[in-house]
């Protein structure tokens, strides 16, 4: 094998593995939801089929991507936003899927916007307590006993 195909063969596994999807977030998923069918026993999972989700999954999401990627080009725009994604997803026949989606991203901009107001009220505190605390000098002392050793001098 010449070194040019080595390359080659090496850059390809490269970004395969960048291509791919976490293993232990795929492997959570899949025992959860597996779980959650079978309630009576414990359901293993072997590698080769926790191998055949990730490469479904990562075909699945390279696929809604494209779609959602000509929707949005069809709107004579660059940018990828929800509702090119629920139009994929309708485009693709899986519109099951858009109403639990919708309710989830909803579910998730409610918890995203009282997050970012807990921590705008934090901030205004954090603000408010320190313009109330005296000024911090170099020295450590009071600022009267700064001025007294600047005045020996």
């Amino acid at each position: 094998m010449s070194e040019k195909e080595k390359d080659v063969v090496v850059t390809e596994k490269v970004v395969s593995e960048a291509d791919e999807l976490p293993k232990t977030i795929v492997r959570r998923v899949v025992k959860d939801k597996l779980s959650q069918l079978s309630k009576d026993s414990e359901v293993n999972v072997l590698r080769e089929s926790l191998q055949g989700f990730c490469e479904s999954a990562r075909i699945f999401i390279h696929f809604l991507s494209a779609t959602a990627s000509d929707v949005c080009k069809e709107s004579k725009r660059q940018i990828i936003n929800a509702e090119d994604v629920f139009k994929a997803l309708e485009e693709i026949e899986f519109a099951e899927f858009v109403a639990p989606l919708r309710t989830s991203l909803e579910e998730f901009r409610r918890k995203n916007a009282k997050r970012k107001s807990e921590s705008l009220k934090a901030k205004e505190m954090n603000k408010k307590g320190k313009m109330k605390e005296p000024p911090v000098t170099n020295g450590g002392g009071s600022e009267e006993e700064d001025e007294d050793e600047s005045s020996e001098e």
